[in-house]
C-alpha cells in the first residue's frame, strides 16, 4: 500500500475515534421493573452497573434490557457491579448478566440478614462461582471505588453509614427538628450500599432501598452528604424510604424514579419530591398506578408505560394492594422497555433523555 494511503487511513481512524470520544458522566437507569439498575460509564469508558434486576422468569428479560444498555455505551466488561442488597427485584439476574458480559469486580454489603432458602442457596453455592473469575469486595462506609476521572464513594454498607462527611457537606441538617423515626427496619432494605458519584462539578446519590431511620442515621444532625444535582430517588419511590431529613436536605435539581406500574409512585412519596427544594423535575421509569393522574408528572418524563394501555387513566391513586401471596399481580410489561439516560458535563451541566419519545432536556450548570 502507497505510503500516502497509509498515513490518510490513520489519520481518518483516528478522526474517527476522536469523534467517538466520551466527555460525558453517562448514567442509564434501566427498566427492570422497579429493581433501580443503574449503569454509570466514565468519560474514559470505565463502568460501575448498580443492581441486576429480578430472577425467575424475568431474569432473561431484564439482563436482555442491562446488556442493551451497556452495547449502546460501547462496554466489553463491567468493571464494578454493586449489589445494594438481597432482595430478588436486585440480584436477581445477576448470573445472567455475567453469562452475557464479564463482570471483573463484585461488591456487596456481606452477610444476608434476612435468610429465606433461595436467596441463601445462591449466596452459598452461586455467587462465589461468580466472582471468583473477578474480584470481591465487601463494601465499608467511606470506601472509593476506582473510576477514573470520578470520584465514587461508598457512604452506606451492612446499616453502616460515613462518619466523616464528605467533601463541602458537613453542615446541620434543619429537616432533622421534626424527624419522627419509624419502627426499625430489620429487613436488607436497611443494609443496602449506598453511592455518592461526583464528576467535578456534577453530583449524584444512589442509596439503593435504603429506609427511612438509616436516612436518618446518615444526615442527622448534621448532611454528611451535602447537596446533589441528581437524586436517583431510593426504593423505587416507596414512603417507607424519600424522608424529607433526605430528599429536602439534598435539594437536588432533577430527580429520577426507578418505579414500576405499580411498585413505588405513592402520594406520600411523591408529596415529599414535589415540595423538595429548588427541585425542577421528577422523571419516572414508569406511569405508577398507585399516584394516579393526581401525582404523576406528565407523559413526556415517562420512560414506559404498560403494555397493554388502557382506555382511561384515572385520576384518584389506585390503592396499593395488599402484600402477602393472595396479592394480583402487577400489570405485565414485557414488551419494549426504555431506559432514561443522563449525561453530565464537567461543569455541572447535564441533559436527561427519555429513550421511548426523545424527549432531552438540559440543565445548565449553577
Amino acid at each position: 500500500m502507497p505510503r500516502f494511503l497509509t498515513v490518510l487511513l490513520v489519520s481518518l481512524s483516528v478522526a474517527l475515534l476522536s469523534s467517538q470520544a466520551r466527555t460525558t458522566l453517562d448514567i442509564y437507569l434501566l427498566d427492570v421493573e422497579g429493581g433501580n439498575a443503574t449503569l454509570f460509564v466514565t468519560p474514559s469508558g470505565d463502568s460501575l452497573l448498580i443492581d441486576t434486576g429480578n430472577g425467575g422468569t424475568a431474569a432473561v428479560r431484564d439482563a436482555d434490557r442491562i446488556v442493551a444498555a451497556a452495547k449502546d455505551a460501547r462496554l466489553t466488561q463491567i468493571d464494578h457491579l454493586i449489589t445494594t442488597h438481597y432482595h430478588g427485584d436486585h440480584f436477581g439476574a445477576m448470573s445472567e448478566v455475567a453469562s452475557r458480559i464479564p463482570i471483573k469486580h463484585f461488591i456487596d454489603h456481606g452477610a444476608n440478614v434476612q435468610p429465606n432458602q433461595p436467596t441463601d442457596d445462591f449466596l452459598q453455592k452461586v455467587y462465589p462461582t461468580l466472582y471468583a473469575k473477578g474480584t470481591h469486595t465487601i463494601a465499608k462506609p467511606g470506601d472509593k471505588i476506582e473510576l477514573k476521572g470520578v470520584d465514587a464513594r461508598v457512604v452506606a454498607s451492612a446499616g453502616q453509614m460515613i462518619a466523616t462527611p464528605l467533601p463541602g457537606a458537613g453542615s446541620k441538617n434543619p429537616y432533622c427538628a421534626t424527624y419522627k423515626p419509624k419502627d426499625p427496619d430489620p429487613s436488607e432494605n436497611a443494609q443496602s450500599v449506598g453511592t455518592h458519584v461526583t464528576f467535578r462539578r456534577f453530583k449524584t446519590v444512589h442509596l439503593g432501598d435504603l429506609t427511612w431511620n438509616k436516612e436518618s442515621d446518615l444526615m442527622c444532625p448534621n448532611n454528611r452528604l451535602g447537596t446533589v444535582d441528581l437524586f436517583i430517588v431510593s426504593h423505587h419511590g416507596q414512603a417507607i424510604s424519600n424522608s424529607e431529613v433526605l430528599m429536602h436536605a439534598l435539594a437536588p435539581r432533577v430527580a429520577i424514579m426507578n418505579n414500576g406500574t405499580r411498585k413505588g409512585g405513592q402520594p406520600d412519596a411523591m408529596k415529599v419530591m414535589y415540595s423538595s427544594p429548588g427541585l425542577e423535575d421528577l422523571w419516572q421509569m414508569h406511569f405508577s398506578l398507585l399516584s394516579g393522574q393526581e401525582y404523576t408528572v406528565p407523559g413526556m418524563f415517562i420512560a414506559n408505560g404498560v403494555d397493554e394501555q388502557p382506555a382511561a387513566i384515572p385520576i384518584a391513586a389506585t390503592p396499593a394492594p395488599a402484600p402477602g401471596p393472595g396479592a394480583a399481580p402487577p400489570p405485565a410489561h414485557n414488551g419494549a422497555a426504555y431506559w432514561i439516560k443522563v449525561s453530565a458535563r464537567e461543569d455541572g451541566s447535564f441533559t436527561v433523555t427519555n429513550a421511548r419519545n426523545g424527549f432531552a432536556k438540559t440543565y445548565a450548570k449553577r
